[in-house]
């Protein structure tokens, strides 16, 4: 389904201190993980302040929104935070985009800013990547694009540079396969990478994961669900290739809580 190498992130959050959040940057880069991820919400620091400090404290990893929510920013300046962002890390940073999650309307509105409707959310996404491009210059900001629903994933496949596929826990398998047919057929011959965020790593569902994701991992086992890999490192790594073939699928992020569990598959497929 695509030739493209595996390469891997690990979304994780300054919750803890400064830091803590910079022995995880430095952990994720000694692991052999590519990129930091950072999410954004009101209720955690800004990524552009704690990405800035993660590149500050590496050499090589690169870092990354997961992502900035459209709601909470004006289009412009979210372009520039990027642009800022690729301009201090010396190219390492990965713009990453989204609508935002309904819930978000509340942080809008503490921010002065409108929630919009989807289309509206759409087109600040639309208008932030075309401010990117023209702030970058010579430079090129790699652009990630949240895809959950049929007008995004057209957006995402003509204008980003990554698109993430954003079904819930249990899309099935099937059903990310047309969604990613979607977007190679939006993009063309644009070289577009595909994305996919790993929940679990193993059997066990921390209680502030089920409660985000609304499953449990009985549920996610007898759905075949994507946002799971368990078993072994040879069959948890047999499930990311079949992933690629099937999905194209090749840049794969998990979440921070199993950063460790994930790592053995991380040396194993780095580059392969």
């Amino acid at each position: 389904m695509t030739d493209k190498a595996f390469r891997f992130g690990v979304v994780s959050a300054p919750q803890e201190g400064g830091a803590r959040w910079l022995a995880t940057a430095r952990r994720a880069e000694e692991l052999g993980y590519s990129t930091l991820l950072c999410p954004d919400n009101l209720n955690l620091p800004t990524p552009t302040a704690a990405l800035a400090a993660a590149a500050a404290a590496t050499t090589e990893l690169r870092v990354g929104s997961f992502v900035l929510a459209s709601p909470l920013r004006t289009a412009r300046a979210a372009a520039w935070e990027a642009h800022s962002l690729t301009t201090v890390t010396d190219g390492r940073f990965e713009l990453g985009l989204g609508t935002g999650l309904p819930t978000m309307r509340q942080q809008a509105e503490e921010l002065g800013l409108p929630y919009g409707s989807g289309q509206d959310r759409l087109d600040s996404i639309s208008e932030t990547i075309d401010h990117v491009r023209r702030l970058d210059g010579d430079a090129h900001t790699p652009v990630m694009v949240a895809a959950g629903g049929p007008k995004a994933r057209r957006l995402a496949g003509k204008k980003a540079d990554i698109v993430a596929l954003a079904g819930g826990a249990l899309t099935t398998r099937e059903e990310l396969a047309g969604h990613a047919r979607e977007i190679r057929e939006a993009a063309g011959d644009r070289d577009v990478e595909l994305s996919l965020n790993i929940w679990v790593v193993g059997e066990q569902v921390p209680p502030w994961i089920r409660g985000f994701i609304g499953v449990d991992a009985e549920t996610l086992i007898e759905h075949d669900s994507l946002a799971i890999v368990r078993g072994g490192v040879d069959a948890m790594a047999e499930e990311l290739e079949r992933r690629r073939e099937e999905l194209g699928v090749s840049y794969f992020s998990v979440n921070g809580a199993f950063i460790e569990e994930f790592a053995p598959l991380v040396e194993r497929l780095t580059g392969k």
